[in-house]
């Protein structure tokens, strides 16, 4: 690659930035579980977002959080509206179980972050984006992943034309994943898709919009019986001339050939974005990004910043910046989730009842 186009790459990543406010308004935190101590709160500090007040069902967890990042705990949310003024953004953090007994605890009119996935079924989708409506909430679910500095600079890329016309899309993850971090998924019906797979369903949608069909298969691990489907296989239809389809494996226990990328091809180029933070959970590696012109070796993108925990600036980011009037859309919006969700029901659909059985024989 000549001088002239590794520049125009690094401006061209260096240009991809999530949408920010001018002023940032106080966040009150739901929820004090792990994504918020290592994702949420650790985001909001270097982004320069005030976080007013934290508050959890375990006023231990809370007290704990809020000593770790030096914000107050409160024991209520109106209690954590009072602190922090009418002006407050939400930041619902609890397990999709928990979000229709808590939403409507939120103020009508008010902004609201709330943490995927939206419900632990598509009914539930539907019920808490009916809430929303009713209570006249600007709500965005935090769909992150698009936001991670890899995924807003392999967009940008794409927009100006360097791979030509995209016709590929893959999603690889071969990893070891502790899932016993996280206590509420032991009991979990749904477990893979619904939790991880989730991610790259809105990543292809938010490149692509929606499938015009899904194929899927979710299967259980051996290592892991006790669990719900851990590994997955995932088509959506696009039509005849693109492809797209996530694979994960996240029981693979053998370190030297472990991966966790997203690439894209087109008909002049390609991108692979390595997402570091599924090679060794919780620490992660860093993620990285890599362009190849057709027939070229690859050549590395400089990126700031990885999915964990920068991503979480760009969905906190992005609700602040609509309601603030900074940015006309809301791209993680309560009603683009819904599709979201919708996606991941059609999977487990497409898992349960789908497949064709071997043609009869017949004579042979």
């Amino acid at each position: 690659m000549n001088d002239s186009a590794a520049y125009r790459l690094r401006a061209l990543a260096d240009g991809a930035k999530p949408p920010l406010p001018v002023t940032p308004r106080p966040i009150v935190s739901i929820g004090a579980g792990s994504i918020v101590q290592h994702a949420h709160l650790p985001a909001y500090r270097k982004a320069g977002f005030p976080v007013a007040a934290i508050t959890d069902a375990d006023s231990g967890k809370a007290a704990a959080m809020a000593k770790q990042f030096g914000i107050p705990a409160v024991e209520s949310i109106q209690a954590g509206l009072q602190l922090a003024g009418s002006h407050v953004v939400f930041d619902l953090a609890v397990p999709a179980g928990s979000i229709l007994r808590v939403l409507p605890n939120i103020p009508d009119g008010a902004a609201v972050l709330i943490q995927k996935p939206m419900g632990e079924t598509l009914q539930e989708a539907a019920l808490i984006l009916r809430l929303c409506r009713e209570k006249a909430l600007t709500a965005a679910v935090n769909f992150q992943l698009r936001y991670a500095p890899a995924m807003l600079a392999a967009r940008r890329i794409m927009e100006h034309g360097l791979l030509g016309d995209v016709c590929d899309m893959q999603v690889h993850v071969n990893v070891f994943t502790p899932w016993d971090l996280w206590s509420f998924l032991a009991t979990a019906p749904r477990l893979e898709i619904l939790y991880h797979s989730i991610h790259y369903l809105d990543l292809a949608r938010s490149f692509f919009g929606n499938p015009r069909k899904v194929l899927a298969r979710t299967v259980r691990n051996p290592h892991t019986p006790s669990l719900a489907a851990t590994r997955s296989v995932i088509v959506l239809d696009y039509g005849d001339w693109k492809r797209v389809y996530i694979a994960t494996n996240h029981h693979h226990n053998f370190p030297q050939s472990q991966e966790s990328y997203v690439q894209w091809e087109g008909t002049r180029g390609m991108l692979r974005a390595v997402m570091g933070v599924n090679l060794d959970y919780p620490a992660g590696r860093p993620d990285s990004l890599q362009f190849a012109a057709e027939g070229q070796p690859w050549e590395t993108v400089p990126i700031s910043g990885n999915w964990f925990p920068d991503a979480f600036i760009g969905s906190m980011g992005s609700l602040q910046a609509h309601i603030s009037g900074c940015a006309g859309t809301l791209p993680t919006s309560a009603e683009d989730a819904f599709d979201t969700m919708r996606t991941v029901e059609a999977a487990y659909l497409s898992s349960e009842q789908d497949g064709t059985d071997l043609p009869d024989p017949g004579g042979a």
